[in-house]
This record gives C-alpha cells, structure tokens and sequence, in this order.
C-alpha cells in the first residue's frame, strides 16, 4: 500500500470461537446498517493462506500463471485477487474502504488487533469469552451467565440494537461533523 489514506473511517470487529455465530450475526449487522443509508464494507481475517478464485476459471488461470493481480469485472461487481508480501494492518484495510465509498469497516476475526470489537458468544458452543469486558463494545450472547459489567449484552438475533450502538457511538459523531463542515463551506466529503 501507499501512503495513509486522507480520509478514516471506523473500525469495528465481531469476534468469537469458531461455530459462535459471528457470520449470521455480521449479516444481521449489515443489513441493518444499510437500510440506515450507512454504505458498509467488511473484511473476513484469514490466518492461513486462502484462495477465493474458483479453480479452472480465466482468472484462477491468469494468477496461477503467474499474474501479480488477477482482476474479473462486469458493469455490477468488480473484485481484485493479489499476492501480497505482507498482510495489510486494519487502518490500511478501513483506507481502501474508505476510498471505496464505504462509512465504516466491519470485521470478522482480528481478535488481537481490534480495537473496537463485539463478540459473540452462543452458549451451545463456549461457556467462556474469549475478550475482556475492557476491550468490548458489546457482547452478544444466549447466555446470561456471560452478562459483564460495563459492557452493554445483545441476543443472538439482535443486529438492529448492536447497529443502532454503533451508529451512535461510531456513525452519528461522524455524520453530525460532515453535515457542521458542509454547512460551513468545508469539505462536504468528511476529510
């Protein structure tokens, strides 16, 4: 990557144990995020090397021959497949989300480098967190054993009130701030 992006966004990452639930809540997330009008990207964390292209198809053809990027667009998606000589840290995952239009970054894994992280946790799988109560925003769990002090509990199904935590809490600052520069003349694009 180049050098920092101009503009940030903010960062908030579901983690939990493997079979917790963090994908079908992430989509719960999502969705009620963007019916808000918030436009949202997500990164998965991968710790092993993963291949997304489909094998035998032009494009898993042209990066096995030995392309540094292997591109696929058609006039309603686009994606980019590189080899990397390092893995990118999350600020320069939120630039790329940024410049791509994006709100916010939404992440599933990164349960080291989050900063900003809710976990799930389904009683079926783990009756033990695997974060802090300082280092979660939220807690989302079928377990009230696991309630923690300071730190707001959602259940499983409830994507509307943990988005309705972040837009406060990550969103609405940021909003209110671009609607204060662009009444003001400034630059109406939050930079």
């Amino acid at each position: 990557m180049s050098a920092a992006p101009s503009k940030t966004i903010p960062i908030v990452s579901v983690v939990g144990k493997s079979d917790s639930g963090k994908t079908t809540f992430l989509e719960r997330l999502i969705r009620a995020l963007t019916a808000r009008g918030w436009r949202v990207a997500t990164v998965k964390h991968h710790v092993h090397e993963f291949d997304i292209d489909v094998p035998g198809k032009d494009s898993w053809r042209h990066a096995h021959a030995g392309a540094v990027m292997s591109m696929v667009s058609s006039p309603a998606q686009f994606a980019s497949i590189r080899r990397v000589e390092r893995e990118f840290t999350l600020d320069e995952l939120a630039g790329q989300a940024a410049a791509a239009g994006a709100d916010i970054l939404l992440t599933e894994g990164y349960k080291t480098t989050a900063t900003a992280r809710i976990e799930v946790s389904r009683r079926s799988r783990s009756e033990e967190l695997i974060s802090t109560a300082e280092e979660l925003i939220a807690l989302v769990t079928d377990n009230p054993a696991l309630c923690l002090s300071g730190v707001t509990t959602f259940a499983l199904d409830d994507g509307e009130g943990v988005a309705t935590l972040v837009e406060t809490r990550y969103l609405a600052r940021r909003d209110s701030a671009v609607a204060s520069l662009a009444s003001a003349g400034g630059a109406a694009d939050g930079d």
